[in-house]
Protein backbone atom coordinates (compact mmCIF):
# COMPACT_ATOMS: atom_id res chain seq x y z
CA UNK A 1 0.00 0.00 0.00
CA UNK A 2 1.62 3.28 -1.48
CA UNK A 3 1.34 6.12 1.60
CA UNK A 4 0.63 9.73 0.18
CA UNK A 5 3.26 11.96 1.17
CA UNK A 6 1.72 14.16 4.83
CA UNK A 7 1.59 17.91 4.36
CA UNK A 8 3.73 20.14 7.18
CA UNK A 9 0.55 20.90 9.71
CA UNK A 10 -0.16 24.58 10.32
CA UNK A 11 0.68 25.85 13.93
CA UNK A 12 -2.21 25.46 16.05
CA UNK A 13 -5.14 25.45 14.15
CA UNK A 14 -7.64 28.18 14.93
CA UNK A 15 -10.36 26.74 17.03
CA UNK A 16 -9.55 22.97 16.68
CA UNK A 17 -9.79 20.58 19.46
CA UNK A 18 -9.05 22.94 22.80
CA UNK A 19 -8.70 19.52 24.86
CA UNK A 20 -5.92 18.51 22.61
CA UNK A 21 -4.01 21.92 22.53
CA UNK A 22 -4.11 21.85 26.45
CA UNK A 23 -2.97 18.69 26.70
CA UNK A 24 0.02 19.39 24.50
CA UNK A 25 1.00 22.50 26.31
CA UNK A 26 0.86 21.34 29.75
CA UNK A 27 2.88 18.15 28.42
CA UNK A 28 6.86 18.94 30.20
CA UNK A 29 8.50 15.91 29.22
CA UNK A 30 12.42 15.63 29.45
CA UNK A 31 14.25 15.77 25.90
CA UNK A 32 14.88 14.36 23.56
CA UNK A 33 11.50 12.59 23.34
CA UNK A 34 10.42 9.92 21.35
CA UNK A 35 7.12 8.87 19.96
CA UNK A 36 5.28 5.68 19.55
CA UNK A 37 3.76 6.06 15.90
CA UNK A 38 1.96 3.98 14.53
CA UNK A 39 0.85 6.00 11.63
CA UNK A 40 -2.61 6.28 12.77
CA UNK A 41 -4.52 9.01 13.60
CA UNK A 42 -3.88 9.25 17.48
CA UNK A 43 0.19 8.98 17.14
CA UNK A 44 0.12 11.02 14.09
CA UNK A 45 -1.43 13.92 15.97
CA UNK A 46 0.71 13.49 19.08
CA UNK A 47 3.62 12.74 17.00
CA UNK A 48 3.21 16.61 14.70
CA UNK A 49 2.28 18.43 17.57
CA UNK A 50 5.52 17.18 19.69
CA UNK A 51 7.63 17.79 16.52
CA UNK A 52 5.93 20.83 16.40
CA UNK A 53 6.80 21.72 19.95
CA UNK A 54 9.97 21.14 20.15
CA UNK A 55 11.57 21.22 16.79
CA UNK A 56 14.48 18.65 16.20
CA UNK A 57 14.26 17.12 19.51
CA UNK A 58 11.92 14.75 18.83
CA UNK A 59 11.56 11.04 17.19
CA UNK A 60 9.77 8.26 16.30
CA UNK A 61 9.64 4.85 17.05
CA UNK A 62 7.54 2.55 14.81
CA UNK A 63 6.82 -1.27 15.60
CA UNK A 64 6.09 -3.85 12.69
CA UNK A 65 3.88 -6.56 14.56
CA UNK A 66 3.55 -8.37 11.45
CA UNK A 67 0.21 -9.75 12.73
CA UNK A 68 -2.20 -8.33 9.85
CA UNK A 69 -2.02 -7.07 5.96
CA UNK A 70 -2.42 -3.51 6.88
CA UNK A 71 0.81 -3.85 8.81
CA UNK A 72 2.93 -2.77 5.47
CA UNK A 73 0.58 -0.21 5.09
CA UNK A 74 1.26 1.50 8.40
CA UNK A 75 4.87 0.91 7.97
CA UNK A 76 4.52 3.17 4.87
CA UNK A 77 2.71 5.60 6.22
CA UNK A 78 5.21 6.28 9.20
CA UNK A 79 8.16 6.67 6.93
CA UNK A 80 6.22 9.19 4.82
CA UNK A 81 5.32 10.93 7.77
CA UNK A 82 8.68 11.08 9.31
CA UNK A 83 10.48 11.57 5.75
CA UNK A 84 7.75 14.72 5.38
CA UNK A 85 8.66 16.31 8.64
CA UNK A 86 12.49 15.53 9.08
CA UNK A 87 11.04 13.23 11.79
CA UNK A 88 14.21 10.28 12.64
CA UNK A 89 11.92 7.18 12.71
CA UNK A 90 13.51 3.88 14.14
CA UNK A 91 11.47 1.01 12.53
CA UNK A 92 11.62 -2.74 14.41
CA UNK A 93 10.30 -5.62 13.45
CA UNK A 94 8.55 -8.21 16.20
CA UNK A 95 7.15 -11.38 16.67
CA UNK A 96 4.08 -10.61 18.43
CA UNK A 97 2.80 -13.97 18.13
CA UNK A 98 1.16 -15.80 21.01
CA UNK A 99 2.04 -18.71 23.31
CA UNK A 100 -0.57 -21.19 23.87
CA UNK A 101 -2.80 -20.42 26.64
CA UNK A 102 -1.72 -16.66 26.26
CA UNK A 103 -3.98 -13.54 25.09
CA UNK A 104 -3.02 -12.18 21.79
CA UNK A 105 -3.90 -8.71 22.75
CA UNK A 106 -1.12 -9.40 25.62
CA UNK A 107 1.32 -11.13 23.82
CA UNK A 108 1.49 -7.83 20.68
CA UNK A 109 1.20 -5.28 23.82
CA UNK A 110 4.39 -7.26 25.58
CA UNK A 111 6.37 -7.38 22.39
CA UNK A 112 5.17 -4.06 21.57
CA UNK A 113 6.53 -2.62 24.54
CA UNK A 114 9.90 -4.25 24.77
CA UNK A 115 10.65 -3.07 21.38
CA UNK A 116 9.97 0.36 22.09
CA UNK A 117 12.44 -0.09 24.89
CA UNK A 118 15.31 -1.32 23.04
CA UNK A 119 14.93 1.31 20.21
CA UNK A 120 14.48 4.08 22.37
CA UNK A 121 17.64 3.29 24.77
CA UNK A 122 19.41 2.30 21.48
CA UNK A 123 18.52 5.99 20.18
CA UNK A 124 19.79 7.19 23.79
CA UNK A 125 16.10 8.80 24.54
CA UNK A 126 14.59 8.37 28.50
CA UNK A 127 11.45 9.75 27.61
CA UNK A 128 8.66 8.12 25.40
CA UNK A 129 5.03 9.26 24.74
CA UNK A 130 1.92 7.42 23.64
CA UNK A 131 -0.88 8.44 22.35
CA UNK A 132 -3.70 6.76 24.24
CA UNK A 133 -6.69 9.45 24.64
CA UNK A 134 -9.65 9.66 27.17
CA UNK A 135 -11.57 6.95 25.24
CA UNK A 136 -8.66 4.41 25.34
CA UNK A 137 -9.07 4.86 28.88
CA UNK A 138 -12.98 4.60 29.17
CA UNK A 139 -12.71 1.10 27.53
CA UNK A 140 -10.03 0.23 29.78
CA UNK A 141 -12.07 1.18 33.25
CA UNK A 142 -15.07 -0.42 31.59
CA UNK A 143 -12.89 -3.65 30.91
CA UNK A 144 -11.83 -3.39 34.34
CA UNK A 145 -14.99 -2.93 36.00
CA UNK A 146 -16.26 -6.16 34.09
CA UNK A 147 -13.40 -8.81 35.12
CA UNK A 148 -14.20 -6.74 38.80
CA UNK A 149 -10.99 -5.87 39.04
CA UNK A 150 -9.77 -4.02 42.38
CA UNK A 151 -8.08 -1.20 42.67
CA UNK A 152 -5.09 -1.44 40.36
CA UNK A 153 -7.80 -2.38 37.41
CA UNK A 154 -10.15 0.80 38.46
CA UNK A 155 -7.14 3.02 38.41
CA UNK A 156 -6.80 2.24 34.36
CA UNK A 157 -3.64 3.63 32.23
CA UNK A 158 -1.61 6.44 34.77
CA UNK A 159 -0.63 9.23 33.08
CA UNK A 160 2.87 8.31 33.77
CA UNK A 161 5.06 5.79 34.99
CA UNK A 162 9.26 4.93 35.00
CA UNK A 163 10.04 1.11 33.79
CA UNK A 164 13.29 0.04 32.25
CA UNK A 165 15.41 3.02 32.59
CA UNK A 166 12.42 4.58 31.03
CA UNK A 167 9.76 7.41 31.83
CA UNK A 168 6.71 6.87 29.93
CA UNK A 169 3.69 9.23 29.32
CA UNK A 170 0.69 9.69 27.90
CA UNK A 171 -0.20 12.99 27.85
CA UNK A 172 -3.46 12.68 25.85
CA UNK A 173 -5.57 10.50 28.62
CA UNK A 174 -8.24 13.67 29.29
CA UNK A 175 -8.42 14.45 25.11
CA UNK A 176 -11.56 12.86 23.23
CA UNK A 177 -10.39 10.53 20.16
CA UNK A 178 -12.51 13.15 18.49
CA UNK A 179 -11.04 16.07 18.78
CA UNK A 180 -7.50 14.54 17.70
CA UNK A 181 -9.28 13.78 14.50
CA UNK A 182 -10.63 17.62 14.46
CA UNK A 183 -7.13 18.45 15.24
CA UNK A 184 -5.81 16.86 11.65
CA UNK A 185 -8.83 17.73 10.13
CA UNK A 186 -7.94 21.37 10.79
CA UNK A 187 -4.11 21.03 9.78
CA UNK A 188 -5.55 19.85 6.19
CA UNK A 189 -5.10 15.62 6.83
CA UNK A 190 -7.40 13.07 5.91
CA UNK A 191 -7.63 9.47 6.55
CA UNK A 192 -5.77 7.33 3.87
CA UNK A 193 -3.41 10.79 3.20
CA UNK A 194 -2.52 11.73 6.58
CA UNK A 195 -2.77 9.16 8.73
CA UNK A 196 -3.40 5.03 7.92
CA UNK A 197 -7.17 3.55 9.68
CA UNK A 198 -6.36 0.10 11.25
CA UNK A 199 -9.10 -2.45 9.61
CA UNK A 200 -8.92 -4.00 13.17
CA UNK A 201 -10.60 -1.62 15.21
CA UNK A 202 -14.26 -2.17 13.51
CA UNK A 203 -13.88 -6.20 14.08
CA UNK A 204 -16.36 -6.47 16.95
CA UNK A 205 -15.07 -9.63 17.70
CA UNK A 206 -13.06 -8.09 20.59
CA UNK A 207 -14.46 -6.84 23.03
CA UNK A 208 -12.83 -3.29 23.45
CA UNK A 209 -14.07 -2.63 19.30
CA UNK A 210 -17.59 -3.72 20.86
CA UNK A 211 -17.20 -1.25 23.79
CA UNK A 212 -16.13 1.57 21.69
CA UNK A 213 -18.69 0.57 18.76
CA UNK A 214 -21.75 -0.10 21.42
CA UNK A 215 -21.47 1.25 24.74
CA UNK A 216 -19.60 4.77 24.33
CA UNK A 217 -22.23 5.83 21.64
CA UNK A 218 -24.82 5.55 24.62
CA UNK A 219 -22.65 6.63 27.67
CA UNK A 220 -22.56 9.85 25.76
CA UNK A 221 -26.22 10.32 25.56
CA UNK A 222 -26.99 9.67 29.07
CA UNK A 223 -23.72 11.09 30.52
CA UNK A 224 -22.57 13.41 28.20
CA UNK A 225 -19.53 14.37 30.32
CA UNK A 226 -18.92 10.55 31.31
CA UNK A 227 -14.90 10.80 29.53
CA UNK A 228 -14.17 13.28 32.37
CA UNK A 229 -15.94 11.90 35.57
CA UNK A 230 -14.63 8.12 34.30
CA UNK A 231 -11.07 9.82 34.55
CA UNK A 232 -11.96 11.40 37.20
CA UNK A 233 -12.64 7.88 38.91
CA UNK A 234 -9.40 6.74 37.43
CA UNK A 235 -7.50 8.75 38.91
CA UNK A 236 -9.04 8.52 42.75
CA UNK A 237 -8.34 4.97 42.32
CA UNK A 238 -4.95 5.84 41.31
CA UNK A 239 -4.36 7.48 44.26
CA UNK A 240 -5.67 5.31 46.42
CA UNK A 241 -4.11 2.56 44.96
CA UNK A 242 -0.61 4.66 45.53
CA UNK A 243 -1.26 4.85 49.37
CA UNK A 244 -2.03 1.14 49.62
CA UNK A 245 1.48 0.47 47.76
CA UNK A 246 3.34 2.67 50.94
CA UNK A 247 1.17 0.53 53.45
CA UNK A 248 2.39 -2.71 51.98
CA UNK A 249 6.13 -1.41 51.93
CA UNK A 250 5.94 -0.80 55.47
CA UNK A 251 4.06 -4.01 55.90
CA UNK A 252 6.72 -5.92 54.10
CA UNK A 253 9.56 -4.03 56.26
CA UNK A 254 7.72 -5.10 59.41
CA UNK A 255 7.63 -8.75 58.44
CA UNK A 256 10.46 -9.25 56.99
CA UNK A 257 10.20 -9.44 53.11
CA UNK A 258 13.38 -9.99 51.51
CA UNK A 259 14.39 -9.56 47.74
CA UNK A 260 14.12 -12.86 46.67
CA UNK A 261 10.82 -14.37 45.85
CA UNK A 262 11.57 -16.90 48.43
CA UNK A 263 12.06 -14.80 51.42
CA UNK A 264 8.47 -13.84 52.17
CA UNK A 265 6.86 -12.57 55.06
CA UNK A 266 7.62 -14.02 58.52
CA UNK A 267 3.78 -16.03 59.19
CA UNK A 268 3.84 -14.73 63.17
CA UNK A 269 4.16 -11.22 61.75
CA UNK A 270 1.71 -11.48 59.15
CA UNK A 271 -1.10 -13.02 61.55
CA UNK A 272 -0.30 -9.46 63.69
CA UNK A 273 -2.36 -7.47 61.24
CA UNK A 274 -5.82 -6.97 60.28
CA UNK A 275 -7.21 -9.62 57.71
CA UNK A 276 -7.23 -6.89 55.06
CA UNK A 277 -3.83 -5.38 55.61
CA UNK A 278 -2.66 -9.00 55.33
CA UNK A 279 -4.47 -9.27 51.77
CA UNK A 280 -2.59 -5.88 50.47
CA UNK A 281 0.73 -7.37 51.93
CA UNK A 282 0.33 -10.92 50.19
CA UNK A 283 -0.77 -8.79 46.58
CA UNK A 284 1.83 -6.66 46.90
CA UNK A 285 4.30 -9.41 47.59
CA UNK A 286 2.91 -11.97 45.17
CA UNK A 287 3.31 -8.87 42.67
CA UNK A 288 6.85 -8.21 43.41
CA UNK A 289 8.19 -12.08 43.91
CA UNK A 290 6.71 -13.07 40.30
CA UNK A 291 8.14 -10.00 38.65
CA UNK A 292 11.44 -11.08 40.34
CA UNK A 293 11.23 -14.11 39.30
CA UNK A 294 10.66 -14.09 35.94
CA UNK A 295 9.82 -10.27 34.60
CA UNK A 296 8.18 -11.11 31.46
CA UNK A 297 5.40 -12.80 33.55
CA UNK A 298 4.71 -9.68 35.92
CA UNK A 299 0.98 -9.95 34.85
CA UNK A 300 0.15 -13.19 36.57
CA UNK A 301 -1.72 -12.57 39.86
CA UNK A 302 -3.46 -13.98 42.37
CA UNK A 303 -6.80 -14.36 41.98
CA UNK A 304 -9.30 -13.26 44.39
CA UNK A 305 -10.59 -16.93 45.16
CA UNK A 306 -6.87 -17.97 45.75
CA UNK A 307 -6.08 -15.26 47.94
CA UNK A 308 -9.26 -15.62 50.25
CA UNK A 309 -7.72 -19.77 50.42
CA UNK A 310 -4.17 -18.13 51.43
CA UNK A 311 -5.87 -15.84 54.20
CA UNK A 312 -7.87 -18.52 55.62
CA UNK A 313 -4.36 -21.02 55.65
CA UNK A 314 -3.02 -18.37 57.22
CA UNK A 315 -5.95 -17.63 59.88
CA UNK A 316 -5.41 -21.40 60.44
CA UNK A 317 -1.78 -21.55 60.37
CA UNK A 318 -1.21 -21.46 64.61
CA UNK A 319 0.80 -23.71 65.37
CA UNK A 320 4.59 -25.04 63.85
CA UNK A 321 3.09 -28.51 62.23
CA UNK A 322 0.53 -26.50 60.06
CA UNK A 323 1.12 -27.43 56.19
CA UNK A 324 1.03 -24.51 53.82
CA UNK A 325 1.35 -25.44 50.01
CA UNK A 326 -1.31 -23.51 47.83
CA UNK A 327 -1.47 -23.21 43.99
CA UNK A 328 -1.30 -18.78 43.67
CA UNK A 329 -1.08 -16.84 40.07
CA UNK A 330 1.26 -18.80 38.06
CA UNK A 331 3.21 -20.45 41.12
CA UNK A 332 2.90 -21.57 44.67
CA UNK A 333 3.00 -20.52 47.86
CA UNK A 334 4.34 -22.96 50.30
CA UNK A 335 5.61 -22.60 54.12
CA UNK A 336 9.09 -23.25 54.55
CA UNK A 337 9.50 -23.36 58.44
CA UNK A 338 8.27 -19.61 59.63
CA UNK A 339 7.84 -17.69 56.61
CA UNK A 340 6.10 -17.73 53.47
CA UNK A 341 8.00 -18.64 50.27
CA UNK A 342 6.56 -18.16 46.39
CA UNK A 343 7.96 -20.42 43.33
CA UNK A 344 7.03 -21.06 39.69
CA UNK A 345 9.08 -24.07 39.75
CA UNK A 346 10.22 -27.30 41.73
CA UNK A 347 12.37 -26.32 44.67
Amino acid sequence: MAATPTPRAPSNPPGAAPAFTRAIARFQPGLPLAVAFSGGADSTALLLACAERWPGQVQALHVHHGLQAAADGFDAQARSTCTELNIPLHVLRVDARHASGQSPEDAARGARYAALREAALTAGVRDVALAQHADDQVETLLLALSRGAGLPGLASMPEAWERGGLRWHRPLLEVPGAELRAWLHACGLKAGEGWVEDPSNADERYTRNRIRARLLPVLGEVFPQFRATFARSAAHAAQAQRLLEQLAAQDMKTTGVGSAPEQGPRIAALRALSRDRQANLLRHWLRQAHVADDPRSGSANASAAQLEELLDQIAACATRGHHIQLKVGAGRVERRGEILAWYNRPA
